[in-house]
């Protein structure tokens, strides 16, 4: 059985970015879950943390929202990326890449390859 992790800090709304660019308007509980299955069940989406980030998404016009009906027919808050987010999740991807790489350097650098 797997262990699931908790996202790490600052990375969740960049995965909330993605998911919503890829998969359309959803709601809070939709987007969890689907971040933990591209996870491959890794990691764990806290409602805690997850709702504050889609709040401040909103307020800073990366998302937006309005209520409508989930898959069980109950009142749900969907949420959409609109142009500002897409802008946003670029340069957030950008930024992460670059820090992806810059971290692996890290790994493969050898003690014989130091001057």
């Amino acid at each position: 059985m797997k262990q699931k992790t908790d996202v790490l800090q600052g990375t969740l709304g960049l995965m909330v970015l993605k998911t919503l660019d890829v998969l359309g308007s959803q709601h809070g509980y939709g987007i969890a879950r689907r971040i933990e299955q591209i996870s491959g069940d890794l990691l764990a989406v806290n409602q805690g943390t997850l709702y504050p980030v889609l709040l401040k998404l909103e307020q800073e016009g990366a998302i937006e929202s309005e209520w409508g009906a989930s898959e069980n027919n109950r009142r749900a808050r969907f949420y959409r990326l609109t142009r500002a987010g897409r802008k946003l999740l670029e340069a957030e991807t950008r930024d992460w890449e670059q820090t992806a790489a810059i971290i692996a350097r890290f790994f493969e650098v050898k003690a014989e390859d130091l001057p």
